[in-house]
């Protein structure tokens, strides 16, 4: 007991710039397969790594950036810049709005969470919830409410990753029959036919889960990216991403 009581609880992964590269690199590579390659579906899988990671970061930006309205102006700017270039890239319209947003309104709520004032921990995050329900935008309200999580469940491994896999079984798991029963006359395993049944009812966004090794197993790389280039990556991937695409067009 007093040696568990000096090792205290797991922590979450601190190694903020290899988490950054990662989500930096997924997120190109989903972007890839969705404009280039979008039958290749092994493109779309690696990039469901991304977004759990930039959720993780705003839960831990929010926690410890010195100056809030600074790093919400920052996210806020970086999303205006960045809208051009998704619908161009991406195919959507001036009401698809990108994951700036998503990301804004989960750090927006987590301030509601950490002043108190006049009860902002409960509705400053409903407002970002529903704001993100009614406005289309990545990852919507799931999304928002993704980083509301992180943010509560951020000081020990094991409860980000009950949250984590909580999370996306509920996330990335389509409705499905309660009651499901075996057929022995098929002359099918039933091992098999509760695999073929369960990867029936589970959507690409349940594998989301492949970013936890990375967010509790702890790394030291030393890996540090320039302030600048972690900003500049959304809208710059996309930009280049575009450009390409208008030039295989023709």
């Amino acid at each position: 007991m007093q040696d568990e009581k000096r090792l205290g609880p797991a922590v979450p992964n601190n190694d903020h710039g290899l988490l950054q590269l990662v989500a930096i690199v997924t997120m190109i590579i989903d972007h890839i397969g969705a404009i280039f390659f979008p039958g290749v579906l092994l493109l779309r899988v690696i990039g469901r790594i991304a977004f759990p990671l930039f959720c993780w970061g705003i839960a831990r930006g929010a926690a410890r950036t010195r100056n809030f309205y600074y790093y919400a102006l920052r996210l806020l700017i970086i999303g205006i810049i960045a809208q051009p270039f998704y619908m161009k890239a991406l195919n959507h319209s001036w009401r698809e709005l990108n994951v700036l947003a998503t990301l804004l309104l989960g750090l927006l709520s987590i301030r509601g969470i950490q002043v108190k004032r006049f009860g902002s921990a409960v509705w400053a995050p409903a407002v970002c919830l529903m704001i993100a329900a009614v406005y289309s935008m990545d990852y919507g309200w799931q999304g928002v409410l993704l980083i509301i999580l992180m943010y509560l469940a951020r000081h020990t491994s094991g409860g980000l990753a009950a949250l984590m896999v909580s999370f996306c079984l509920l996330w990335g798991t389509r409705s499905a029959p309660l009651f499901y029963g075996f057929n022995l006359d098929t002359g099918i395993s039933p091992l098999d036919q509760a695999m073929s049944y369960y990867a029936s009812i589970i959507t690409l966004q349940f594998l989301a889960i492949l970013a936890l090794p990375l967010m509790v197993i702890q790394t030291n790389t030393r890996i540090r990216l320039p302030k600048w280039l972690s900003y500049a990556a959304y809208p710059g991937h996309l930009l280049i991403l575009w450009l390409i695409k208008m030039a295989v067009k023709g």
